[in-house]
């Protein structure tokens, strides 16, 4: 599986941006989706995950109530919207897939990282 994020850039503080990962392999309806990020001198942190389905999502309390994820199996598609983006926001935002098909808050669960993608929030 081949992922690849896209979708950042610079925001104001209060603004929004809408990530996307994109997949192509096998078949990308049979992965769990996760989210992560990593802010300059600090260690990759959870920020979302879906399970296969999208039936059942998990959010860092960070981002809870302002970020959303979101899958297309149809387009091979993980979306994550952010809303009322802050500062602290500021990282390389990476897309992981998850070959159990749960998504977890766990980095060591996934098989499969995209690239990542720059999201830069001002104050």
């Amino acid at each position: 599986v081949q992922l690849q994020a896209f979708g950042g850039g610079l925001v104001q503080a209060g603004g929004f941006l809408r990530l996307s990962c994109g997949a192509s392999g096998r078949a990308f309806g049979s992965f769990g989706m996760g989210w992560f990020r990593q802010a300059p001198g600090k260690e990759r942190d959870f920020v979302a995950a879906i399970s296969w389905g999208g039936g059942s999502t998990y959010y860092a309390d960070s981002v809870k109530g302002r970020f959303t994820i979101s899958r297309d199996n149809a387009k091979n598609t993980v979306y994550l919207q952010m809303n009322s983006l802050k500062p602290e926001d500021t990282a390389v935002y990476y897309c992981a897939a998850d070959d159990s098909g749960y998504g977890t808050k766990w980095s060591k669960e996934y098989d499969y990282w995209g690239q990542g993608t720059l999201v830069t929030v001002s104050s």
